[in-house]
């Protein structure tokens, strides 16, 4: 591989991890060949993949993987724990080359009952389905260690390896242990506990561990608050203990589900030109696949169409042979052998939403990588959303937006920004004194504003707008209205950003009468309109302190012998404000207005300094 080929490697790579979300999950790497070399775990996709390509790197180990990826695909999850168990289930069914620590076969701990007489339950990292009924992995071990605590507690299965029969219970055969004396077990090797009691305290134990603990959290409850009753205080609060584990664990992970195995699972994002479908397989309450297909749209195919024939085609190219598919809707054409689910809550459910996360995630990802390599697309992009948004004719390429500011009517001022292509274009942002309203009248100040504002493009023969946005509810969209339409007969869309009563913008108006947009407040397009919002209100309140503040040093510079109007005014241009003139010393002052007007001026604020 050549030094050209070698840096386009690592700039694909980059452009990848850049455009990666800042949410838990597991990535993959792969060679050149497509195969999977590695597979990690993230808090943070972004952070950490990034971490691969925008530092050097010590390890030796590490230096060789980076030079053998040629791709990068991950998997989004909504916890650290679910990435984890991801990874590990990923890491078993591929052993990538480049995963060395996990080589040796160690794996998640998992929690056994055994298929004996009198079954033992214990942890192990060894699965052999011969040998018993397996529960887990679990990642977070101190979790399995306080569930096998309060099973232990709470039915006291034993803890011996003997091959307990009820022909050597009868012939007495076994001696009952030290667990059996200090009442950590009920010595069924002994007969102490018949086998049906033993047999009830497993099947119960074993409700516990697939999560039905309804019940027995409900004892343990009772227990802890009788202990407390008695001032068993240290007991009531092992026993507290105990149940927040139990609560804990009843919140069973989005990724393994002990009731869920070989089952596909398939949901589609789609957009004007191309799909996604995303899909994961779960085997043994798993995810071991999962992969997100595009599709390019050819004819204006319906979301059943696209489905069901990609369902088709990802099922045989990866040779599944699930009898059950998890589907966001029924298909109109029904599927051979298999049963369709559209699940409305419950595991099944989470794995659907886990699914489309990640199909909407795939997508936004291509999309940024496209804008990245073409900025103007995500501008264009969002300019299109703005105008279908409105139901706009033409897109709002030219968008104006206007403030006023004044404190009691005082030095009443606006402000209009111009944004084309959503950027600004601050060549065209003007400023203007309100000369005819006397008072505090925003209404009115507003009328003015914009009658001098589209008067003056008129007569210029400037380009006018596309959309006017106002930085207020529906009474500032009227009077806006009521000069562009009924006034100066201009077509212009004319929109509205509202606020709550936090002072929030939280709604856009647009329409006469006006009514609120469906457009959610986080998303990017509302984002950028805010921007907008915060510019123009930036721009006009800048402007007014400005003028406040020559207001308030004029009266002052007039009381000082020496200073005329030409000084004043060489001042206000050179230092911009009251506080900047008060402070500055003399050097900055005679540069400014000369040695002998310098000294008059600062003597005058500074007489108290000399004192």
């Amino acid at each position: 591989m050549t030094k050209e080929e070698n840096e386009a490697r690592l700039a694909h790579l980059r452009n990848i991890a850049a455009s990666l979300p800042s949410q838990p999950g597991s990535y993959q790497y792969y060679d050149r060949e497509g195969t999977i070399i590695y597979v990690g775990k993230a808090k943070n996709l972004k952070n950490r993949v990034s971490s691969y390509f925008h530092k050097e790197v010590d390890r030796f180990k590490t230096k060789v993987l980076v030079s053998k990826i040629w791709n990068i695909t991950y998997t989004v999850v909504n916890t650290e724990e679910d990435a984890l168990l991801l990874e590990n289930s990923l890491i078993k069914k591929y052993q990538p080359k480049y995963n060395i620590l996990l080589k040796d076969g160690k794996t998640y701990p998992s929690i056994c009952i055994t298929k004996e007489h009198f079954p033992r339950i214990f942890s192990t990292r060894n699965i052999n389905r011969k040998w018993g009924q397996y529960f887990g992995p679990y990642s977070n071990v101190g979790t399995m260690y306080g569930l096998l605590d309060i099973i232990k507690e709470l039915y006291h299965p034993r803890t011996c390896r003997f091959p307990i029969t009820q022909e050597g219970i009868k012939e007495g055969k076994y001696k009952p242990c030290l667990e059996y004396h200090i009442h950590n077990c009920e010595g069924p090797c002994i007969g102490k506990q018949t086998s049906e009691d033993y047999q009830q305290n497993i099947a119960q134990a074993r409700e516990i561990l697939k999560g039905n603990t309804r019940e027995v959290q409900k004892m343990l409850y009772e227990k802890m608050l009788q202990a407390a009753e008695e001032l068993r205080f240290e007991d009531a609060e092992v026993l507290k203990g105990k149940y927040n584990l139990l609560e804990k664990f009843a919140s069973k992970s989005e990724v393994v589900s002990h009731t869920i195995t070989n089952v596909d699972v398939f949901t589609l994002t789609e957009d004007d030109t191309r799909a996604y479908i995303n899909y994961m397989h779960v085997t043994n309450g798993a995810i071991n696949q999962a992969f997100t297909y595009e599709f390019k749209k050819k004819l204006n195919e319906t979301a059943d169409d696209i489905l069901t024939t990609g369902i088709m085609q990802i099922r045989e190219q990866v040779g599944s042979d699930a009898t059950e598919i998890i589907l966001p809707f029924e298909p109109e054409t029904r599927l051979p052998n298999v049963t369709i689910t559209v699940p409305c809550r419950g595991d099944k459910k989470h794995l659907l939403e886990l699914s489309a996360m990640n199909g909407r995630q795939y997508r936004f990802d291509r999309l940024k990588q496209a804008e990245k390599l073409n900025p103007e697309q995500k501008q264009t992009r969002l300019m299109k959303e703005l105008q279908n948004a409105l139901g706009m004719r033409k897109m709002p390429y030219h968008i104006e937006c206007f403030d006023n500011s004044n404190i009691s009517g005082s030095d009443a001022v606006a402000g209009c920004v111009v944004f084309k292509g959503l950027k600004p274009s601050k060549a065209d942002y003007r400023k203007y004194n309100i000369k005819t309203v006397e008072g505090p009248d925003d209404y009115a100040s507003m009328k003015e504003v914009v009658r001098r504002r589209y008067t003056r493009l008129k007569e210029e023969k400037q380009p006018l707008p596309d959309l006017i946005i106002t930085d207020g509810g529906k009474g500032q969209m009227e009077v806006v209205r009521q000069v562009v339409e009924d006034e100066m007969r201009l077509d212009i869309a004319i929109a509205g950003l509202a606020k709550n009563d936090r002072h929030r913008t939280n709604e856009l108006l647009f329409g006469f009468p006006a009514a609120v947009v469906g457009i959610k407040t986080d998303s990017e397009l509302f984002r950028v309109l805010t921007r907008i919002q915060d510019e123009v209100h930036r721009y006009a309140i800048t402007f007014h302190r400005e003028k406040r503040s020559k207001h308030a040093l004029h009266s002052e510079l007039d009381d000082i012998r020496g200073i005329g109007p030409k000084t004043k005014e060489l001042l206000i241009k050179e230092l911009k404000s009251a506080k900047q003139i008060k402070t500055a010393d003399l050097q900055i002052l005679t540069k400014t207005i000369g040695a002998s007007k310098a000294n008059i001026l600062y003597e005058y604020f500074h007489k108290s300094d000399n004192v």
